[in-house]
């Protein structure tokens, strides 16, 4: 599906009294680094559907919007919340850079905890980590203290989550499973919280992994 053009016209009404979070990308026909970006741009645009607004003004049709920002080459990101720009970057990005941008500003899904706060808890001796991956995974890496539940035995094995010393927190890979798992399972009136991003976010944040010998 074709991303939103915004003009000077329209400016005002799309952007700054947008109600979502907009990534607006500065750019231009003749730019051939814009026509490489373009698919990510589309691909995260499906991605974030009602929670965020992904549009393109070429600087060619809208020269003073341009100027205004003080883009100096295209492409040129811009995220604009609640009237102002928030975050700016330049060049090819990727589709998990741009998300990057937008992150922050994203509504969180329920229970999700981020790699700081689960760190934190931890430390506080308020949560206990449960480690959804497969055995032979978590036998080579795993967040240090967490037990191993893999998600597919979750649901049949509740009893242990309850049995832990402090309140269970879920984590996987990326994330994903364990926040699925986590909504199917307060579907059914046991709420509980995950790793928001899992063990790829735990790392990137700057924490280890214990590796067993």
């Amino acid at each position: 599906m074709p991303l939103p053009q915004i003009t000077e016209r329209n400016f005002e009404q799309e952007i700054l009294n947008s109600e979502l979070p907009v990534l607006v990308e500065f750019g231009a026909e003749w730019c051939g680094p814009c026509k490489m970006v373009l698919p990510e741009l589309e691909a995260l645009s499906s991605e974030l559907s009602g929670k965020a607004k992904i549009v393109q003004i070429d600087i060619d049709k809208a020269p003073m919007l341009a100027r205004q920002m003080g883009v100096q080459s295209v492409p040129t990101f811009v995220v604009f919340h609640q009237g102002r720009p928030v975050d700016g970057r330049q060049g090819a990005l990727r589709k998990a850079q741009l998300r990057e941008m937008l992150e922050p500003l994203l509504p969180r899904a329920a229970g999700a905890l981020k790699p700081e706060e689960v760190a934190t808890l931890l430390q506080q001796r308020r949560i206990a980590l449960v480690d959804a991956r497969e055995p032979q995974v978590y036998a080579r890496a795993h967040i240090e203290g967490a037990v191993n539940i893999p998600a597919a035995e979750l649901e049949t094995r509740l009893a242990e989550l309850h049995m832990l010393p402090a309140i269970p927190v879920l984590y996987c890979r990326d994330g994903k499973q364990t926040q699925e798992v986590a909504g199917k399972l307060a579907e059914q009136g046991t709420p509980l919280s995950f790793l928001e991003g899992g063990v790829l976010a735990w790392e990137s944040s700057g924490f280890r992994l214990a590796r067993p010998d």
